[in-house]
């Protein structure tokens, strides 16, 4: 399967690389790729421009959980582009190990599941059921960096450069 194909079939554009705020210091990499593994760090929702997409703050609160769903697609988003600009090709991707998504929650919002399920439903789309299945934890937390409403790390198998 050709994902570059496949992104333009669902008419999919991969987004600039994130923008940090002016001051901020992240002394590490976006994605760190090490023999047959990627480990994708924590990203948020961006526009294609790579700025913060709104609406910010808490989900149950500021953001409604269907603005939070299109927030962990577009963190998805975010990840795909960060793994192209490493790999060079994402048909590199063998299969996604493990996804981690934090979702920044009022007190009293449970639904964590399905505003991750954003994230998920975008990597089947794109990678299809076999080659997308990955474990996977969906966490509310307090606060999440520059208040978006949704953060979400992974780990990749990939075939190795030779």
């Amino acid at each position: 399967m050709r994902i570059s194909r496949r992104l333009q079939e669902l008419g999919i554009v991969l987004p600039q690389p994130p923008r940090i705020p002016p001051g901020v210091v992240l002394p590490f990499g976006w994605v760190r790729i090490h023999g047959t593994r990627a480990w994708i760090s924590g990203h948020g929702p961006t526009d294609l421009d790579g700025s913060f997409a709104k609406p910010l703050g808490r989900v149950g609160a500021e953001v409604k959980p269907d603005e939070a769903y299109r927030a962990a697609r577009l963190t998805g988003l975010a990840i795909l582009g960060s793994l192209q600009r490493a790999l060079g090709d994402l048909d590199r991707i063998t299969a996604w190990g493990r996804v981690f998504g934090m979702v920044n929650c009022a007190p009293g919002f449970l639904e964590m599941p399905g505003v991750i399920n954003g994230f998920s439903d975008l990597i089947f789309d794109v990678f299809g059921s076999d080659r997308g299945q990955h474990a996977r934890s969906a966490i509310g937390v307090a606060e999440l960096p520059f208040d978006i409403p949704v953060e979400i790390e992974a780990e990749v198998v990939i075939d190795e450069l030779k």
